[in-house]
């Protein structure tokens, strides 16, 4: 079945999506949902209450400062969903295992509380300290790779070499050069990956659901094929428009030294993040030429992070997305 060309939707819907480990999260104005294809072949579901609509605090609402928060929690929140997805996918044997332990446990407390002992609830801390250090790595190689040392290289290259002079918007220019190639590389290396193009592939039905639902179809598995698998909203344009930006803020940074360029890219950060994320909205709500023209690069780059996706993969999607559609579709609209 052939996708339909990319139209201008029905219905700008402000739900949003994340791929999972055999999965989908998406996130509505009242209510956020995950659908998980478990082991054993069903659709595991969890469902839990957003704050995303008129009642929202105030921080949430003015413009920059709104999107750096709304950046923070999008960002926590498909963390949570992204473990929780792969503790989801342990075998049987594992999840046998995991059950008789509990089953132990129950009956010692039974015990316990037949003795009049009292029962002290411990977690297991591992789990939690390793994804930790695994965020607080993740962020450091960040750092490193895309802040400290494309700077590091830019200032050593312009001091060996005949480039112009050693301005900050021939600075600017070569560190998002390289930034945009290096991010490339990455998506690229990271479609070779069997896990991530399964991942890509949730991806694809996450934009294509969302896709069928603005365009006021009902949502089958039929009627989601046949939408683009490109969509203006996604975080993969998010990141490329996010580079852009770094290039010309950093522009307008008087400095050329690296440590100080570094410190500044880090101070400006959110200020960065917050124009970036406020395109994407606007990318969202409208269509005009101008929010065309610059999501093009982005739409393009989605061709390495999206794949198409099979029947089940779609119906993880399509049955994440329904209990985030609400009742009033004025309450899910820019």
């Amino acid at each position: 079945m052939q996708e339909k060309k990319q139209e201008t939707p029905k219905h700008k819907t402000k739900i949003g999506g994340q791929a999972l480990i055999e999965g989908v999260m998406m996130k509505g104005t009242n209510t956020g949902a995950m659908a998980c294809r478990l082991p054993d072949g069903t659709i595991d579901v969890e469902m839990w209450p957003e704050n995303n609509g008129k009642n929202m605090p105030w921080y949430c609402k003015c413009p920059l400062v709104c999107s750096v928060f709304n950046f923070v929690i999008s960002l926590v929140d498909g963390y949570r969903c992204l473990m929780k997805s792969a503790e989801k996918q342990v075998d049987e044997d594992e999840e046998a295992n995991e059950k008789a332990e509990k089953a132990e446990k129950n009956v010692e407390k039974a015990e316990k509380a037949e003795a009049n002992i009292p029962e002290v609830e411990k977690k297991d801390p591992f789990f939690s300290v390793v994804m930790g250090i695994g965020v607080v790595v993740g962020l450091a190689a960040a750092v490193l790779l895309f802040v400290w040392l494309l700077k590091f290289l830019v200032g050593g290259l312009i001091r060996t070499t005949p480039i112009a002079d050693d301005s900050r918007l021939i600075r600017s220019l070569l560190e998002g050069i390289l930034k945009i190639a290096l991010f490339l590389l990455y998506t690229g290396c990271s479609c070779l990956m069997k896990e991530m193009r399964r991942t890509y592939e949730y991806h694809s039905a996450e934009h294509k659901t969302i896709a069928c639902y603005e365009a006021g179809e009902e949502l089958t598995v039929e009627h989601v094929k046949t939408h683009m698998r490109f969509h203006p909203r996604c975080g993969t344009s998010f990141i490329f428009i996010t580079l852009i930006v770094s290039i010309l803020v950093m522009c307008l940074v008087p400095l050329t030294v690296v440590w100080q360029r570094v410190l500044v890219s880090i101070l400006l950060l959110p200020v960065v993040m917050g124009i970036s994320y406020e395109f994407i909205r606007l990318a969202g709500r409208s269509d005009s030429r101008f929010t065309r023209a610059l999501s093009w690069p982005g739409l393009q780059i989605q061709r390495m992070t999206t794949r198409e996706p099979d029947d089940g993969q779609i119906e993880c999607a399509i049955v994440a997305l329904k209990p985030c559609i609400p009742e009033n579709l004025e309450d899910d609209q820019w």
